[in-house]
């Protein structure tokens, strides 16, 4: 006689209860924070509805109610409608574009009378079930054709593009970080590796213009002669073919002897020339050496430099097409453009904010930068600023330990995972944490550029935290069925 065990019974019991008080945690601190960004002489209470703490509040309790319901539903549900609540969230994207009102030059938010909407925050967690549903099909492996990789970043893509025709690219960039879970469930590093050379790329060439080396802009030199290390070192490193290796680096230094000579004599080549014929000859050769050693690892690397140099070209290109405002922003996070007063304005008081606050910081509500509003939007994007201005050193570390705690715990609670499903869905879960959490305190310290990506749990706005009570809640739902099993 067969008993079935309800895969629903003992939830609380098996519940993560150590995520639930760190989340806990960060909201309760996300309203005082936000009370004392907005804070403004008035006496006026955390809990005044006309207040953005206050109103906060009222996104919180909406947020565990939420959280609460989804809590309760049978776990196997999410797996089983993962592509139906995908395709639906799409077709919200769809429609958000042509009924949403402009604000601020996107068509993002849905109002519905006092209170607005994000879908692209809700899509977050469609998103994350519907790779998680993908890579638990029976016998799914991302490696094992092609067509696999072309499904997980349809998956990941599609939501990207509807997002980027709101013209809300901030948000569109999150969904790359769902490459980490790729990279977990069996994607090659040398797609991370690819991204990492692609970013490095932009950056020098865009950074180093203003002067010029031998007849070019000094960035994209640095770039080439990067792109003649990067080939020389994975000839060494990953190919280990070192005589090719060394023919390669021999080739690259008297080349470059040479040029140096011949440029006493105003006969050397032009930059561009210079690197094209040098790097051209290396790569021909190693055409040539393809065919009597191991061709992939070969033809990876010479793919990985001819890439390199297409995308060094291509990268005007594409920083021409940028919004104006975009391409300042990128231009001052670089120091390439000195904009205190324009662009620059809303980081450079940020830091002179946190600046101010020292180790210990300036005490609650005592922060001058915050309480004469010299911070634009301190209670949404920027509200770390105050956090470090008011509680000093030591609150911004207590901040940033309580949101390491909080991803190292769903990465743990990935791995304990038995179900590829539950699995892939925590780590997408944990990308997006992090990639929330480096990004926007970057953007306040300004090492990154501003993209208008919330801090989680702390910036004030319904969507964000909803968005990720949802996805947090849902994990925690999968998490404490795991160990549901059909008896005898």
């Amino acid at each position: 006689m067969r008993e079935y065990r309800n895969p629903n019974a003992g939830t609380l019991k098996h519940l993560d209860w150590f995520t639930v008080v760190l989340y806990l945690l960060l909201v309760m601190a996300g309203v005082v924070s936000i009370y004392a960004a907005s804070y403004d002489f008035d006496h006026a209470s955390i809990f005044a509805f006309d207040e953005f703490s206050g109103k906060q509040i009222r996104w919180i309790g909406l947020s565990l109610f939420l959280g609460v319901f989804l809590l309760v539903i049978d776990a196997r549900m999410y797996e089983t409608y993962a592509y139906p609540i995908y395709f639906a969230m799409l077709l919200l994207l769809l429609v958000t574009i042509f009924i949403a009102p402009d604000i601020k030059g996107s068509r993002s938010w849905l109002v519905f009378g006092p209170m607005s909407l994000q879908p692209a925050e809700f899509a977050k967690f469609a998103t994350a079930l519907a790779l998680a549903k993908l890579f638990s099909s029976y016998n799914f492996n991302l490696n094992a054709k092609g067509s696999n990789y072309v499904k997980a970043l349809a998956i990941i893509f599609v939501p990207v593009l509807l997002i980027l025709a709101q013209k809300e690219t901030g948000s569109a960039l999150v969904y790359l970080s769902l490459f980490f879970v790729l990279y977990r469930e069996g994607m090659s590093w040398l797609v991370l590796f690819a991204a990492l050379v692609a970013v490095v790329i932009f950056v020098v060439a865009i950074k180093f213009t203003e002067s010029a080396v031998i007849g070019m802009p000094a960035g994209e030199f640095a770039v080439m002669v990067m792109v003649m290390a990067l080939m020389t070192g994975m000839l060494t490193l990953y190919v280990r073919r070192f005589e090719i290796a060394r023919n390669v680096f021999l080739w690259f230094v008297g080349t470059a002897i040479t040029e140096a000579v011949l440029s006493s004599w105003d006969l050397h080549l032009t930059g561009y020339a210079y690197f094209l014929s040098v790097i051209g000859v290396a790569v021909g050769y190693c055409l040539f050496e393809m065919l009597r050693v191991e061709a992939k690892k070969l033809a990876i690397t010479v793919l990985t430099v001819v890439l390199s140099v297409a995308f060094l070209f291509s990268v005007n290109f594409v920083f021409s097409h940028m919004m104006p405002h975009q391409q300042k922003r990128i231009q001052v996070a670089l120091g390439v453009v000195d904009d205190p007063r324009g662009d620059g304005y809303n980081v450079n008081q940020a830091k002179i904010a946190i600046g101010s606050g020292g180790a210990t910081g300036k005490g609650f509500l005592k922060g001058t930068q915050t309480k004469l509003k010299y911070v634009p939007e301190q209670h949404t994007d920027f509200i770390f600023c105050t956090i470090g201005e008011e509680e000093g050193f030591l609150g911004t570390s207590v901040v940033v330990l309580l949101f390491l705690m909080l991803i190292l715990r769903v990465i743990s609670l990935a791995e304990r995972q038995p179900s590829t499903f539950g699995r892939v869905y925590a780590y997408c879960v944990a990308s997006y944490l992090i990639f929330h959490f480096c990004i926007n305190i970057g953007m306040v310290i300004g090492v990154c550029p501003v993209i208008g990506i919330p801090l989680p749990f702390f910036s004030y706005g319904g969507s964000s935290l909803w968005g990720f009570t949802i996805l947090l809640s849902i994990l925690l739902r999968l998490d404490a069925s795991r160990s549901s099993r059909h008896i005898q």
